[in-house]
């Protein structure tokens, strides 16, 4: 498949997206296990969609998986069988079809971590913020390029050129090492025979989030 046809498909599933997101914007998608009148204004979830504030880069991720950060969760919104081929370290699977499960509510609406979705690219885990920000849950994000970014620029870096400035082969050394920790192995590395450190499991607790009592005496 050339590029042209590559771009289309792409355009085409934004487009849709877009579409999905306005109507949730405008309130008319009916969102089950609850009511229409729950969550935030359609005015205010139109503005939260147009800011990218919700983004966070593929490197961020990286140092916090490295440094084993326990303020965020990794919410992998593909498939069952996209998730078992692979994911990121301590990803919990909640597909997208599945995300209003009631089994997955605490994960969701809870206080305790960020929120990261992630999917292939964008358009699976824009969905599933937009879906949750509808209900107000709160620390929601999504990883910016998704999977695809995470290859491009964590596990497969790219080398910078002789003419580019000192910042770029700063960042590149950083991503290499980054690669180095989740498993990539370089020629140069394997001959000093260099003990590379993978990312621990990570055992997360949530805490259901109590429900205010309504009415009164």
């Amino acid at each position: 498949m050339d590029k042209r046809n590559i771009s289309k498909i792409s355009s085409f599933r934004y487009q849709i997206m877009a579409v999905v997101l306005l109507l949730l914007a405008g309130g008319l998608v009916i969102l089950p296990k609850y009511e229409k009148n729950e969550g935030i204004s359609a005015d205010q979830l139109l503005s939260n969609m147009i800011s990218l504030e919700r983004y966070v880069s593929v490197d961020d991720i990286s140092n916090k998986l490295i440094t084993q950060d326990p303020s965020f969760i990794l919410i992998d919104v593909r498939n069952k069988e996209s998730y078992d081929r692979y994911t990121l370290p301590n990803a919990i699977n909640i597909p997208l079809k599945n995300l209003l499960d009631k089994e997955f509510e605490a994960y969701l609406n809870q206080d305790q971590f960020d929120v990261v979705f992630f999917s292939n690219d964008n358009f699976y885990a824009d969905q599933a913020w937009a879906i949750c920000n509808r209900l107000s849950y709160a620390n929601l994000h999504v990883l910016k390029g998704g999977l695809n970014e995470w290859f491009t620029s964590i596990i497969n870096p790219k080398k910078p050129n002789e003419n580019m400035p000192a910042s770029a082969f700063e960042l590149y050394n950083t991503r290499k090492a980054s690669s180095m920790f989740f498993g990539v192995v370089y020629p140069n590395q394997a001959k000093i025979n260099t003990v590379v450190k993978r990312a621990p499991k990570k055992i997360i607790t949530v805490k259901k989030k109590k429900k205010v009592a309504e009415g009164g005496c």
